[in-house]
């Protein structure tokens, strides 16, 4: 899709994931829970590290947009974890962000070609994650994960072989949950 490096401002503790699961975790665990997208400044840092700098600008209708895709991301992924199947109110949420876009297919003289068309420049951003979410689900909606830790609200792509990741990065989570076992074991 594009080149996506992470913004050196870019405060977020899990970075990188497929661009619909790296908008959803633009919140993550504090007290309160931090929000990357409360302002617009933390929208052009998102758009930045998600590699959309040059297609988007970091503007109030253009966070709208995201704001709203984040939270049809949310629900669904919410469904997913609960039930293991999107419920229609998350299936409308989503169609809601798509029907502002189309992907227009052609063939040119380099052969063929895809191109995002949206109704308002505002909402490219947007509808690219959820496109993107749904791109996930074709390969597997299993692998869509919360991270296993409890105080953990961020999300994965669980793109490894034998599908068993459990957390969002074995350095922070993983380590903490290790730990906490071993602090039980040495206590008990």
């Amino acid at each position: 899709m594009t080149d996506r490096t992470a913004d050196p401002q870019d405060p977020r503790p899990l970075i990188g994931e497929p661009l619909s699961l790296d908008l959803l975790n633009t919140r993550w665990a504090g007290t309160p829970v931090n929000d990357l997208l409360a302002e617009p400044g933390g929208y052009a840092v998102w758009l930045s590290s998600a590699g959309l700098a040059g297609r988007c600008s970091a503007d109030e209708a253009g966070l709208a947009a995201l704001r709203e895709a984040r939270a049809a991301l949310a629900a669904a992924v919410g469904d997913l974890d609960r039930e293991g199947a999107i419920g229609a109110a998350a299936v409308a949420g989503l169609n809601e962000v798509l029907q502002h876009g189309r992907l227009r297919r052609e063939l040119g003289p380099a052969g063929p070609a895809s191109h995002v068309e949206v109704d308002a420049p505002q909402r490219l951003a947007a509808w690219l994650a959820v496109d993107d979410f749904l791109a996930l689900l074709a390969q597997g909606p299993h692998r869509i994960r919360k991270c296993a830790h409890e105080a953990c609200i961020l999300h994965f792509f669980d793109a490894s072989q034998n599908g068993r990741r459990r957390w969002c990065s074995m350095a922070v989570c993983g380590n903490r949950a290790k730990a906490a076992r071993h602090y039980e074991k040495v206590r008990g």
